[in-house]
């Protein structure tokens, strides 16, 4: 069992956890600038992503240890990726950005879940609260009962659950990998895995949305390299209220960019998730 013992463990898995969310929030932002705006299919927007994350990566990590004991977790984590990706590209595709990571809040309920059940970490009451008022503070920024609702918005559901267990096995290589040897290993898998789904989409991006793909990819590659670093230190099921941080920032992005205003519940339920958040740092550190 892997435990937080000090306070700086606490601090440090926050805050690699909160910066990835940042990244991915800009990340985001430009697919769904190159999916809606540009209409460039979502299979494509995988694969040139992550094509430009390892090119990014590579200089980085290529001293790495590339030597693993444990090739068969790292394929299925990477397949489980795969997956969520491809469904959460989707969904951008389709929804507000908002709306969409309002749903993506449903992956602590699982990572917490399985990292009680399948790692051994304490579920202690407050990490359980935290998430289930985070999760709250979702429920009320989506708002399901509004005319509005589109079943679209189900495919981030399903990028959440198949991400959230592709954490789990992620915090399980932790025990033996570097994070460099973990983000190294996602993006080289992940490359073929995506171009399989090329062929019903193709490859060629237009011009006023290559800039988009590739900032997408440069800053998938600092986020991934900071999730891993995030468990590496501190405890999945304690990180997963920090998660929910990244709902403000691509609220926050996605109103300065396309104009999409969330409804006024949306701020409650912000401040929800960011008390939530505060307030376990609190109580762990």
């Amino acid at each position: 069992m892997i435990h937080i013992s000090t306070k700086s463990s606490a601090i440090w898995g926050a805050g690699y956890l909160v910066a990835a969310g940042a990244l991915f929030a800009g990340a985001n932002t430009a697919v769904q600038g190159a999916g809606m705006i540009h209409g460039v299919p979502s299979p494509t927007i995988a694969f040139w992503q992550y094509t430009i994350a390892l090119i990014a990566v590579l200089p980085l990590v290529w001293r790495s240890q590339w030597r693993t004991t444990r090739p068969v977790l790292h394929l299925i984590r990477v397949g489980l990726a795969a997956i969520g990706v491809q469904l959460w590209i989707a969904g951008l595709a389709y929804v507000p950005i908002w709306q969409a990571i309002a749903l993506i809040l449903t992956s602590p309920l699982f990572v917490t879940t399985g990292a009680g059940l399948f790692l051994g970490e304490a579920l202690t009451r407050s990490r359980v609260l935290a998430v289930l008022l985070g999760a709250f503070g979702g429920v009320l920024i989506l708002a399901p009962w509004q005319d509005d609702f589109t079943w679209a918005a189900i495919l981030p559901v399903g990028a959440a659950l198949f991400w959230g267990a592709s954490s789990l096995v992620a915090k399980r290589l932790t025990q033996t990998e570097t994070a460099e040897t973990l983000t190294l290993y996602l993006l080289v898998l992940l490359v073929p895995i995506n171009a399989l789904g090329l062929v019903g989409a193709g490859a060629a991006v237009s011009p006023p949305a290559i800039w988009l793909v590739a900032l997408a990819g440069l800053l998938v590659a600092g986020a991934q390299y900071l999730l891993v670093r995030a468990y590496v230190v501190a405890d999945a099921a304690y990180l997963q209220p920090f998660d929910h941080l990244k709902l403000p920032l691509n609220v926050g992005l996605g109103l300065l960019f396309f104009g999409f205003a969330p409804p006024g519940l949306m701020w409650l339920g912000a401040a929800i998730i960011i008390g939530s958040s505060a307030w376990l740092l609190r109580q762990e550190a």
